[in-house]
């Protein structure tokens, strides 16, 4: 059986009054995350990673931020569309393993609906889908509550 290891990392700032969405839901916060999409970077990450693994470039290179069809797109469906690339080349997801790096809000409240909604795009079990959160101790641009970090790791297998 062949096996892959992918990792996505991505940041996003914040700005007061956005949406804030990560992991597929909103999350109550005074301030949300910008980006070209909905910038849910639990959904960023996931796709990088399981590009990564997959030997298939990044989020980026399939979903441009100078393409206007992905302006303020939900990132469940880019999660969607990216599960679909791997699956037609062959790969399926055996887990994949998420941190999120944020000051505030505190996110473990969150996370038990964020997997159920993710496993769910993914059509994998939430056995197979981590999420973590921590701070950094408010060091850096997480610290000061100016952006959100995250990072994932994908282990992916030949179907």
């Amino acid at each position: 059986m062949k096996i892959r290891v992918g990792q996505g990392y991505d940041v996003h700032r914040l700005e007061a009054g956005k949406d804030f969405w990560l992991g597929g839901i909103k999350v109550p916060h005074t301030h949300g995350a910008v980006g070209h999409s909905d910038a849910d970077i639990v959904c960023h990450v996931i796709c990088d990673a399981l590009l990564g693994a997959a030997n298939m470039r990044n989020i980026g290179y399939h979903f441009s931020d100078k393409d206007p069809q992905w302006k303020g797109v939900d990132s469940k469906v880019l999660v969607k569309k990216v599960v679909e690339m791997i699956r037609e080349k062959g790969w399926q997801i055996n887990n994949l393993d998420v941190t999120v790096i944020l000051q505030e809000p505190k996110l473990n409240p969150h996370i038990p609906h964020m997997k159920s909604v993710l496993a769910a795009v993914m059509e994998i079990s939430e056995e197979d889908l981590s999420i973590k959160a921590t701070t950094s101790e408010h060091i850096g641009f997480v610290g000061r509550g100016e952006g959100v970090a995250a990072q994932c790791v994908a282990l992916i297998i030949q179907a």
